[in-house]
């Protein structure tokens, strides 16, 4: 009796064949894997897994063909506090926090900041020119930087073999141009207008002539105030366009400038929509601001999405950059790596934070605001996140003001040590493997409990960077046009997952 297929068993058939054929074609991706955990890794190199025998997998995929912003860069600032405490150290040890800040075989940063004038993480006070009514600026001198703050930067130079774009940021025009005639609060005089935008233009000439370029510059370090506490000045978001507008765009394209980057704002980002729709209320203001400039400080952990997609609607063209971040009034644990990953570690606003604020300051761990809020700005179109200080001592300084914080390496000055905390290695994660030019690509995770972000490099490099915060282990699938890749991120861990050709 003939054999007769039924058409159940047919399609069983094709279903095996079609799955066999799948496996066979399926290749594995190429990748380096690299992870830091609260377990101690520290950017430990892993290998994929193969075969992963587990009942729960986060399936994730990537779209290279579907593209979002362009990466200026990341990286940390240089501060005369730092740069002090670089001349500190011995030699050996001045190179080995350097290198591992700027060479290739470290973070390699690509973004950096620093101050115009003195700020809280100087030690002391000072500015340009200090003459009282010298309105063509013929005292400015920028001798005082020549003694730390520049050799720290051209010892950067010297060992980054892809250069770092520098973003530079006053905090206060000198004392006798302000309305209160004061370092800290105040706002710029109507006649010192013309004066100060000079002031600018004598910086950019100054610091070149150093050897050092200047790519980008805010007009003003929180223009909203710090709470009258250290250098600061005031603008409206009208009072800065204005500024800008008149006197510090047309300064800087009379002078041949017109190629640095003016940068508005440099607050946190809950105030960032009323600003940004002043910033660019005509076709003037919008030809002479590049981009806007962002904190953190408004929460610990809210990125304030909706905020930074308005901002990117508006001016689809410009700069997100995230200029400054650090654990603020917090001084810095020794040597304890477990301490950045404990929840009661710090938040600034925990104690003095009003009850409707509340929810924006929770006790949180620092690599986990790293972490998030990182990916959570790249995802939501910023374009370059920079750290605060390079480095400080155990204090948290040194700082005239006393204002402690905490920075990705801690230096014990007396004892020739450095410690490189657990920020550093999460730092890296970014600045290392993403690097300038790179554009984010569309990347798709099927579970709450992970995030991450995905760019491709200038070198079609696929860069992919998850944060687990979960207790548990997480099993993974990537999967990209018929290639794949298995792997498993431990528990409170991020990992960069390097694809390559």
């Amino acid at each position: 009796m003939p054999y007769k297929t039924t058409p159940l068993l047919i399609i069983i058939c094709i279903t095996i064949l079609l799955v066999l054929y799948s496996c066979e074609n399926h290749t594995l991706m190429k990748a380096n894997i690299y992870e830091t955990s609260a377990a101690g890794r520290t950017l430990e190199k892993l290998a994929p897994i193969e075969n992963i025998t587990s009942d729960t997998e986060t399936s994730i995929s990537i779209n290279p063909d579907k593209q979002y912003q362009t990466i200026t860069g990341f990286g940390g600032s240089f501060t005369e506090s730092a740069a002090y405490l670089l001349t500190q150290l011995s030699e050996k040890k001045q190179k080995e926090i350097m290198d591992a800040y700027f060479s290739t075989e470290g973070a390699n940063y690509s973004l950096t900041r620093t101050h115009i004038n003195s700020c809280d993480f100087s030690l002391s006070q000072y500015a340009y020119a200090t003459q009282a009514d010298d309105f063509e600026l013929e005292t400015f001198d920028i001798s005082h930087d020549r003694k730390f703050l520049i050799p720290m930067i051209k010892q950067a130079q010297q060992i980054s073999k892809d250069g770092f774009k520098i973003i530079s940021s006053p905090w206060t025009a000198p004392p006798w141009m302000k309305t209160n005639n004061d370092w800290v609060g105040g706002k710029l005089k109507n006649e010192c207008r013309k004066t100060w935008a000079l002031y600018f233009e004598k910086y950019l000439e100054a610091y070149k002539k150093e050897g050092i370029d200047i790519w980008g510059l805010t007009v003003e370090n929180e223009p909203l105030g710090n709470g009258n506490n250290w250098e600061s000045m005031h603008y409206s978001p009208k009072e800065m366009t204005d500024f800008v507008e008149h006197y510090l765009g047309p300064q800087l394209k009379s002078g041949g400038w017109s190629n640095v980057k003016i940068l508005g704002y440099d607050q946190n980002r809950e105030h960032l929509e009323e600003w940004i729709d002043e910033m660019y209320r005509n076709d003037n203001t919008r030809n002479y601001f590049d981009g806007t400039a962002i904190h953190w400080y408004a929460s610990t952990y809210e990125v304030f999405p909706d905020a930074l997609e308005y901002a990117h609607q508006k001016t689809p063209e410009k700069h997100i950059i995230q200029t400054e971040a650090c654990i603020d009034a917090e001084v810095p644990k020794w040597k304890d790596d477990s301490w950045y990953w404990q929840k009661e570690a710090t938040d600034w606003g925990w104690d003095w934070a009003p009850e409707k604020d509340k929810k924006y300051h929770p006790k949180y761990r620092p690599t986990y605001r790293y972490a998030r809020d990182i990916i959570g700005c790249l995802n939501h179109w910023v374009d370059g996140w920079v750290d605060w200080n390079m480095f400080l001592n155990r204090k948290g300084g040194p700082n005239w003001f006393k204002n402690w914080c905490i920075a990705p390496v801690i230096v014990d000055t007396e004892n020739d040590e450095v410690y490189f905390t657990p920020l550093f290695y999460v730092m890296t994660h970014f600045s290392k493997f993403i690097r300038p030019g790179a554009i984010r690509i569309h990347l798709d995770i099927n579970d709450n409990n992970m995030i991450g972000t995905a760019v491709q490099n200038p070198d079609k490099s696929v860069v992919i960077v998850l944060f687990n915060p979960t207790m548990e282990k997480m099993n993974y699938y990537i999967s990209e046009q018929g290639a794949k890749l298995q792997g498993q991120i431990d528990a409170q861990a991020i990992q960069t997952i390097v694809i390559k050709d």
